[in-house]
């Protein structure tokens, strides 16, 4: 199941079973499921608290395989979440990424990397 043949509605769907299976939705909820995202980002940041920008990018392969297994747990309670709020993940991802559109205009935040607030600031007089 490569990122090429696996929709986001066949992950959603492996994950509600996974859940159903063990009699999780219990546990589920968003809140629950929020922080879990939240301590498994911190998990993922660990990886790299020490190291430059450069050892960042070439990180050896045992390196890469734990942090694409916190990658991935990170994923899995996202898509867990959007399971039980009944959110359509693809759509709200699109649709936040033309809000991000907006905020950021290509031409005035090319090779920048400034909060959103900056830009809005230097448009009004």
């Amino acid at each position: 199941m490569a990122d090429r043949e696996t929709t986001l509605q066949e992950l959603k769907e492996r994950m509600a079973a996974f859940v159903r299976e063990r009699d999780w939705e219990q546990f589920h909820t968003p809140k629950n499921l929020s922080m879990s995202i939240a301590i498994e980002a911190a998990e993922l940041m660990e990886h790299f608290q020490w190291l430059t920008a450069e050892q960042s990018r070439n990180l050896d392969p045992a390196a890469l395989d734990e942090v694409g297994e916190e990658l991935a747990d990170i994923v899995i309670y996202a898509l867990s979440l959007s399971n039980d709020l009944n959110l359509d993940l693809a759509e709200t991802v699109l649709r936040k990424m033309a809000k991000n559109e907006r905020k950021y205009p290509a031409d005035q935040v090319r090779g920048k990397a400034h909060k959103y607030t900056y830009y809005r600031q230097k448009r009004e007089p």
